[in-house]
């Protein structure tokens, strides 16, 4: 349903073009750090989307004092803002009230308000109870919002130069009260004068944060307008290329001008020109060339095969994967000599080799793939020292191996950069042509 402040429309008769916009979210939990704040990432992503520049996020506890304070700063600076939090029937619920001190305007009892309550409860099988009555006790002046999935109507509410939109706190309730209520809300109040906020990501792997930066100097000279941002998420390199603009034609040819900047320079270390995951690449080229894959893990104790797993039609190429942790599996399972782990041991080529044509063998598959290392942080020696991972790849014509040392101490960070490369392997073995 799309609500407008028929109030709020009679407040200011011109049209507004809402450039600068900030996040608020409220409550001790969040504060403190007891619960993650997903809700202003999702909201930021749906502003920007919407023509907003997001200039601000911040967070303030159940003070009403304190909220009443920084609504009164963010009115002084920003065109919109979205509250989250603090509508809820309990006594710490406190946002109405420190919306209406910010505001200069008293408390009352909103009809409408109390309306949506009482047919949700309805809804529910559920009876109004006093503590439900408090939420429909609004800013004088205030619009409220419809709040299809919860008890807690969200209101909107002009304070000096900034429109400001309170939503539950609760993400679910949140999410749909910004999408049909908040959206459509400033999409009519811009009369059609919008910019638009694009975003591309591409993927890479391989390179470190500096390099990366290093090969990419240049770009915001080259193409002006366009803003460069990179995002790690280890052991992935994200490249970000963000550009505002009126003209959205004008836009998108210059952010894909600058996306072929970026992969020349990334080269063969780029494996996404759309920001997607390494596990959904690689499973697109086994898709593509109808192939399919097995997998034997021991020091990656099943991570490749968590991976490849979370993408969605994975099945089409997913077909066996085995942890063998010690060298009885790697026997029995996989049908690695023992010859060769006495003489080699677990972490060498000529094992991988064996272990990654064992699980192709046994599963029927393509390709099959294995690793074998040492994570750490204990276990290493002078010849194999903590981080030293061996890959094996086995294909319809023939097995090979990899030899990778690491630089790192943490388990968890070898683990995964293990995995990584060994899924990195697969991708440039399914698309030579991009290696």
């Amino acid at each position: 349903m799309e609500i407008i402040p028929k109030k709020l429309e009679t407040v200011n008769r011109e049209p507004l073009l809402i450039m600068l916009s900030e996040i608020l979210a409220t409550g001790d939990e969040i504060l403190t750090g007891a619960v993650i704040d997903s809700n202003s990432a999702h909201i930021a992503q749906k502003l920007e989307e919407a023509g907003m520049e997001v200039v601000r996020h911040g967070c303030v506890g159940d003070d009403v004092e304190a909220l009443a304070s920084i609504l009164k700063e963010i009115s002084t600076r920003a065109d919109l803002s979205v509250v989250t939090g603090g509508l809820g029937p309990t006594i710490d619920d406190i946002t109405a009230e420190a919306a209406a001190r910010a505001a200069g305007v008293e408390l009352v009892f909103d009809q409408e308000a109390m309306s949506y309550i009482e047919d949700f409860l309805k809804t529910q099988g559920r009876d109004v109870i006093a503590s439900n009555k408090k939420q429909a006790i609004l800013p004088k002046g205030s619009e409220c919002l419809v709040n299809s999935v919860g008890t807690a109507p969200g209101f909107v509410l002009r304070i000096g130069r900034c429109i400001f939109f309170f939503l539950p706190g609760v993400p679910s309730e949140m999410r749909k009260m910004l999408s049909d209520g908040v959206l459509p809300w400033i999409d009519k109040l811009q009369k059609g004068e919008r910019s638009f906020n694009l975003v591309k990501t591409i993927s890479t792997f391989g390179l470190a944060e500096a390099s990366v930066n290093e090969r990419l100097a240049g770009l915001t000279e080259k193409f002006p307008g366009i803003k460069l941002g990179l995002r790690a998420k280890f052991p992935i390199i994200y490249v970000k290329l963000y550009i505002r603009e009126k003209d959205k034609e004008r836009a998108n040819i210059l952010l894909e001008n600058a996306s072929e900047f970026v992969l020349n320079k990334i080269g063969e270390f780029a494996f996404s020109a759309d920001g997607e995951s390494m596990e959904a690449v690689v499973g697109g080229l086994f898709r593509r060339e109808k192939a399919t894959i097995a997998v034997a893990e021991s020091c990656t104790g099943g991570l490749i095969s968590h991976l490849l797993t979370n993408v969605p039609g994975s099945s089409d190429y997913f077909l066996f994967s085995g942890v063998a942790y010690s060298n009885k599996a790697k026997i029995k399972v996989l049908g690695v000599s023992e010859a060769t782990l006495k003489e080699c041991g677990a972490v060498h080529e000529e094992t991988v080799k064996q272990m990654a044509d064992g699980a192709r063998r046994v599963a029927g598959a393509t390709f099959g793939i294995s690793t074998s290392g040492i994570a750490g942080p204990g276990g290493g020696t002078h010849e194999k020292p903590v981080g030293t991972v061996c890959i094996g790849i086995a294909t319809p014509e023939a097995v090979e191996a990899y030899r990778f040392n690491f630089q790192f101490n943490q388990r968890l960070r070898n683990k995964r950069i293990f995995a990584i490369t060994a899924l990195d392997l697969l991708r440039r073995k399914l698309n030579p042509h991009f290696s």
